[in-house]
């Protein structure tokens, strides 16, 4: 009975092996995409950026066309007054030449108004741009390392699957069949030792009788209260003895 202990022992490292190794491949992907969105929330910022600033010139550039026409305007209006021969057109032109003036002014001053809004976001689409390029340097050599890393796991995983039915194939089927139902359910934690006089994986604490059963090794004992498979050996005796 020891030497199938020993067995399922082998086998259970080479399942607790296999178990990390897919639990970090299950990791990667949102790993990855985390990397993958804080180079996308970097450009994203970049954009909008981007787009207000294009935004900010073209609300300028608007604002000069609008400019251009009242003066055009004004001139209309100038050479209207000098060709008018009565008093009451000329100030009614002079009017609106001042009306044209002041909205002049007032566009002019939201143009001042959006050139400086465009400095200011000129300054920070530049951090943008170097953020965003950072993000994406960094990003890029995040997902090479990961990319690496994960190649490297799945070909361990792929040599530590690839025997692991030469183990199973030296293990009595009953005794098999037991361990892979706890495997299911305990994952790589289903032989454990007896420590201290309890089960290593629960805890409970055993009978003597139990502990003589389990060190005599001549049958498969289990754990009354998690059914785990137990076994025992000399280190452990130790152990208790402390």
């Amino acid at each position: 009975m020891q030497e199938i202990i020993e067995k399922l022992l082998a086998l259970q490292d080479r399942d607790g092996r296999i178990l990390r190794i897919r639990e970090q491949l299950a990791r990667m992907e949102p790993e990855r995409q985390l990397f993958l969105g804080k180079a996308a929330s970097a450009q994203a910022g970049l954009d909008t950026a981007k787009t207000s600033a294009k935004q900010i010139e073209a609300d300028r550039k608007k604002l000069e066309l609008e400019v251009e026409s009242h003066k055009k305007q004004i001139e209309r209006y100038a050479l209207q007054q000098f060709e008018t021969k009565k008093n009451e057109e000329y100030r009614a032109l002079a009017h609106e030449i001042q009306t044209c003036k002041d909205n002049i002014t007032r566009l002019e001053d939201q143009e001042l108004e959006l050139m400086e809004q465009a400095e200011t976001l000129q300054k920070q689409l530049a951090a943008a741009s170097r953020d965003a390029d950072e993000m994406r340097k960094l990003g890029e050599g995040q997902l090479k390392n990961l990319a690496e890393r994960e190649q490297k796991l799945r070909a361990e995983l792929t040599a530590l699957e690839s025997n692991r039915d030469q183990l199973t194939a030296a293990i009595d089927d009953a005794a098999l069949r037991k361990y892979e139902r706890l495997l299911h359910t305990k994952g790589g934690n289903s032989v454990v030792g007896i420590q201290h006089g309890v089960c290593g994986g629960c805890h409970m604490k055993f009978p003597v009788q139990l502990m003589v059963t389990c060190q005599a090794a001549r049958e498969l004992v289990t754990c009354p209260n998690c059914n785990r498979i137990l076994y025992y050996s000399p280190d452990m005796d130790l152990a208790v003895a402390e």
